[in-house]
């Protein structure tokens, strides 16, 4: 089962980019998002990881929808955080998406479909402005994330197979990078640093959820994305 050996949130923050300046409000609007990803301007990615990914073999092809709603005061990034019970990725906060399939045409039909079947998104409600860098997992996935506009008024239901919760996070939070720490990871043959961007609960369980790995880096790579 790909499951952490280590618990991300009780890891060392080893730096905070407090330095780097968050992406402007004029550029956190559905105009400002479609007009930069029809601009085809230089930009540079995060490095990826120095890992290979667990299974052998080559990455399998997949997908997830980098769902931005457009709510009418600001926008706001939908997440899922997945079932407890899965082998991969459990509990984790994510996007929804998964493995293609041979019916897909693309990554963006397998962006929506999952979506789908995930959280029940008609993909009537879901604009694609274009997609970001794939990256390649440590559970043998080559991801690729498709970013999307999604258009209230629109409903949202859990598959409880494999989506505990559903919950939205403001972007401009997301893209301040005061809120992205640097964690870091020692083990015997050396370490791994990833990505975490902590978000407060406002509801009664309190606590925050805990953005990271590869789903912080597809954000981090949105804020290099949007602030070039």
């Amino acid at each position: 089962m790909a499951r952490p050996l280590f618990d991300p949130e009780l890891l060392p923050i080893v730096a905070v980019d407090q330095g780097l300046p968050p992406v402007a409000d004029d550029r956190l609007t559905a105009a400002a998002l479609r007009s930069r990803f029809r601009d085809a301007r230089a930009w540079t990615p995060e490095p990826p990881e120095a890992f290979k990914p667990t299974p052998p073999g080559e990455p399998r092809a997949a997908a997830v929808l980098v769902p931005i709603v457009a709510r009418h005061d600001a926008l706001t990034v939908l997440f899922t955080r997945r079932a407890a019970h899965l082998s991969d990725h459990a509990g984790q906060i994510s996007f929804p998406g998964g493995r293609a399939e041979p019916d897909d045409a693309d990554v963006v039909a397998t962006a929506l479909r999952e979506a789908r079947e995930e959280v029940s998104l008609d993909a009537s409600h879901v604009e694609v402005l274009g997609h970001l860098p794939e990256m390649v997992t440590v559970t043998g996935y080559r991801v690729t994330p498709v970013v999307a506009l999604v258009h209230p008024p629109f409903t949202v239901s859990a598959d409880d197979s494999e989506v505990a919760e559903i919950f939205e996070v403001p972007l401009a939070f997301l893209m301040n990078p005061a809120n992205h720490e640097t964690r870091e990871f020692r083990y015997e043959s050396g370490q791994r640093r990833f990505f975490s961007m902590p978000y407060p609960r406002h509801d009664e369980a309190g606590g925050v959820y805990f953005i990271w790995g590869a789903t912080a880096t597809m954000l981090r790579n949105l804020y290099r994305f949007l602030s070039a």
